[in-house]
């Protein structure tokens, strides 16, 4: 690099990459694990949505952004949250066609002898894939910049 050029704002680091990939594991475990025990203990579906979610924000900072956006796919982002939607749904709306209130697990237990406990935790998944799909599209809409954003007027605004 000559006198006169500015480092990008990606450095690569063998240290952190290395980092990143032994610890990257371990961290999205513990967000199951808060996704899993929120209903007993504290945590849930919104903090190890974020835990997640966070996960992909560290690869991002170790490999770069833009290697990162093109390994984790938009359209994966997008099942994550439709897939949590429709599991809060289901699970939400088939209480009321069972005859009780919306989220009423005990409507299940017909089908599953602990359906509160079961029930609990797949909102609780379901809170946590919507959560960890936002954070990362907004990582990523944040991390893209603002540089398409121009001052001149658009057309038939003159």
């Amino acid at each position: 690099m000559s006198a006169d050029q500015e480092p990008g704002l990606y450095v690569e680091s063998t240290i952190i990459m290395t980092t990143v990939r032994v610890v990257a594991p371990f961290v999205l475990t513990f967000a199951l694990f808060v996704m899993f025990h929120g209903a007993d203990s504290p945590g849930g579906g919104f903090q190890g949505g974020v835990i997640a979610g966070s996960v992909v924000m560290m690869l991002a900072f170790a490999y770069g952004i833009g290697s990162t956006r093109d390994w984790v796919d938009i359209r994966i982002v997008a099942a994550l949250a439709s897939g949590g939607v429709l599991t809060f749904a289901t699970i939400g709306l088939g209480s009321i066609a069972l005859g009780g209130t919306f989220l009423e697990y005990t409507e299940y237990t017909f089908i599953i002898k602990k359906a509160s406990k079961y029930g609990i935790e797949l909102v609780e998944l379901g809170i946590g894939a919507i959560v960890a799909s936002v954070a990362i599209g907004l990582f990523f809409l944040l991390a893209a910049g603002f540089g398409h954003v121009t001052d001149e007027p658009r057309e038939g605004e003159r």
